[in-house]
């Protein structure tokens, strides 16, 4: 399984010649290595109605045919822009081609700004993403602050990677994620939701160096780097 960090929370995954991107932000991304137009997948997961996690749905959507799975607003919205779709919801899981996927709870905030209109419209609760493929677990946690249900994520699942909002300011600072690894016990935890922009600078080598004094294994990937996940 090859997974490709584009930034910020921009998760791509390939396995078997099927290829899913979690949360696309890449054309207004500063620090993106590659364009939206060039990025090819079968399908688009979000985990929240944030501009900074779903700027580049419908450009990746029709120019990839993909079809677009999301909480049932962010769902609804994107179908009537034309967009193959599959609506879910917190704590519902379903099988597809390339695996399963479970929305899990998130502390966050989710809407749709439209600001010449100056007007915001509701669009769902926030989630978080597990997802099983080829048995290995993926834990990507969306935008969220530490809640105590996390212990539970990690009493249920065996996680072998998680990737955690270390940002602050709108998600979790380093010093909850390093709780919420220690909760969710996951095999390696992967920073993202930082250095985009000056609100949300972080050292991610400083917080994998936290990780690993706790006995908990972590990476740095910047954007644009691939690893292995086996």
């Amino acid at each position: 399984m090859e997974i490709l960090f584009h930034g910020h929370s921009t998760v791509q995954i390939t396995r078997l010649g099927k290829s899913l991107i979690i949360d696309p932000f890449i054309t207004n991304n500063p620090l993106a290595k590659t364009k939206a137009a060039d990025v090819k997948v079968d399908y688009i997961l979000l985990t929240h109605g944030h501009s900074d996690h779903m700027d580049d749905v419908l450009t990746i959507a029709k120019a990839n045919n993909a079809t677009v799975i999301a909480t049932h607003e962010l769902a609804t919205y994107f179908s009537w822009q034309g967009i193959e779709v599959h609506g879910m919801n917190t704590g519902g899981s379903r099988t597809f081609d390339f695996g399963k996927v479970k929305f899990t709870q998130a502390f966050h905030s989710s809407g749709l700004t439209f600001a010449d209109e100056q007007k915001i419209i509701y669009a769902g609760m926030p989630c978080g993403l597990l997802l099983t493929i080829d048995n290995k677990v993926i834990y990507h946690a969306g935008d969220t602050g530490l809640f105590g249900d996390m212990k539970i994520l990690g009493e249920l699942n065996c996680i072998d990677l998680a990737f955690l909002p270390i940002g602050d300011n709108f998600t979790m600072g380093p010093e909850d994620a390093l709780i919420a690894a220690e909760w969710i016990r996951a095999k390696k935890v992967v920073p993202i939701h930082y250095n985009t922009f000056g609100l949300i600078k972080q050292d991610g080598h400083a917080f994998v160096e936290k990780l690993r004094a706790k006995g908990l294994d972590g990476l740095v990937a910047e954007p644009g780097d691939v690893f292995s996940l086996n």
